[in-house]
């Protein structure tokens, strides 16, 4: 139940400290799951102090303990392992603050790690946080590669000497963060926000060597996950060796199996392209040659042909063909005129002897009326009458007497 107080009518400090000592008390003895961010054991203590940190929120609460419990643990306890712890949450007035006292620490084991870590998996594919189409290819030469591994680590070595040795003017902004630890997932995703804000940087490599799956529980964190599903930097995840596969590996662009090899793929090897490059000068210096060869032959079977070594060859060509089509029309021409002369001859022949002049010609005459009828019974010409008589060289005129 809520107090009842007012501005007018206010609770004292020492009302509300019990009633918040009351409300705790009734919360009971609970189970829960947290990773040790701090842990303090002073000699002669009765006391042990720990710090337990949310795995996947920026939260804690402080833990205090006999040393009998602390020694139970087996294996014991270290900082940074997960563990589950009984407890009771025990608020002191006289000081204001809130801790738990421990009756029982477990530490988690690697089978409930894996469990957790496949249901962890499975719910963030079922996002679509490692699907292929979400992934970014990775550019052929970066202008910067980003670089975020432990300090002074040889993962940072291998990458870097090994990226420059295969191209010796790659540049690296290097981001050295904890990479094992409570501080781990907070550090790695700071430094990829802020290497993904970077202009210049085309290509981030997160890296680390191998380890334990304890160790490398810090990039199977969910949040770190989401933070390298968010960028828009190509991602390169190479933890631990080949065996090892933390969640990071998934939701990366590309995954390298070791640090060397993220070298060799975020940029070539600079032997390889000059050899490359040789290759393709010297087909392209075949193809130009080959086709330089090709016109040259063809131009020079074309001076060799005839009509371009003597010219006038093809005017004397299409001179001679114009005077052999010239005698064949005269023949031609010919032919037909003394056929058509021919023709003419017979027609006039035959006019000729269907003409009156050729009867004339054989003493046959032509009497003809005055008025040009031609007298065919002696009877139509009366005595007296004069008529014309047409023969074969002239014409003369008569009368009949009776």
């Amino acid at each position: 139940m809520a107090l009842d107080s007012s501005p007018e009518s206010p609770a004292a400090v020492r009302t509300i400290a019990r009633a918040v000592e009351g409300y705790v008390a009734r919360l009971g003895a609970v189970w829960m799951e947290g990773q040790v961010a701090q842990l303090t054991r002073r000699p002669g203590a009765g006391l042990v102090f720990l710090t337990l940190r949310d795995t996947e929120a920026d939260m804690s609460l402080t833990l205090t303990c006999l040393p009998r419990v602390l020694d139970a643990c087996v294996p014991p306890l270290v900082e940074g392992q997960r563990v589950v712890v009984h407890a009771k949450a025990e608020f002191f007035p006289g000081r204001g603050s809130l801790s738990f006292r421990a009756a029982e620490i477990r530490p988690v084991g690697l089978g409930e790690l894996l469990a957790q870590l496949e249901a962890r998996k499975n719910l963030l594919a079922a996002e679509g946080l490692f699907d292929p189409a979400r992934k970014q290819p990775l550019p052929f030469l970066p202008r910067v590669v980003g670089l975020v591994c432990g300090r002074g680590s040889d993962a940072e070595r291998d990458v870097v000497e090994n990226a420059r040795r295969r191209w010796p003017g790659v540049r690296f902004e290097i981001r050295e963060v904890a990479v094992q630890g409570v501080k781990a997932v907070s550090e790695v995703s700071a430094a990829i926000r802020d290497l993904d804000g970077v202009a210049e940087v085309d290509v981030i490599v997160v890296t680390r060597g191998g380890g334990s799956v304890e160790d490398l529980l810090p990039f199977s964190d969910e949040g770190l996950v989401r933070v390298v599903s968010a960028c828009r930097t190509p991602v390169v995840s190479a933890i631990g060796h080949e065996k090892d596969s933390p969640l990071l590996d998934l939701v990366a662009d590309v995954r390298a199996s070791t640090p060397t090899d993220a070298a060799r793929k975020v940029v070539p090897d600079m032997v390889e392209q000059v050899r490359i490059i040789s290759d393709l000068r010297g087909r392209a210096e075949r193809v130009v040659r080959g086709r330089i060869e090709a016109h040259l032959s063809w131009l020079d079977g074309v001076r060799h042909r005839p009509v371009l070594a003597d010219p006038s060859v093809l005017v004397t060509t299409r001179a001679d063909g114009v005077t052999s089509l010239l005698e064949r029309s005269r023949r031609a021409l010919d032919n037909r005129l003394e056929r058509a002369s021919d023709d003419v001859a017979h027609v006039r022949a035959r006019v000729r002897a269907l003409s009156p002049a050729a009867t004339l010609d054989r003493g046959y005459a032509v009497v003809q009326k005055p008025d040009g009828a031609v007298v065919r019974v002696a009877d139509d010409v009366a005595a007296g009458t004069s008529v014309r008589v047409r023969v074969s060289a002239g014409e003369f005129h008569a009368t009949r007497d009776s």
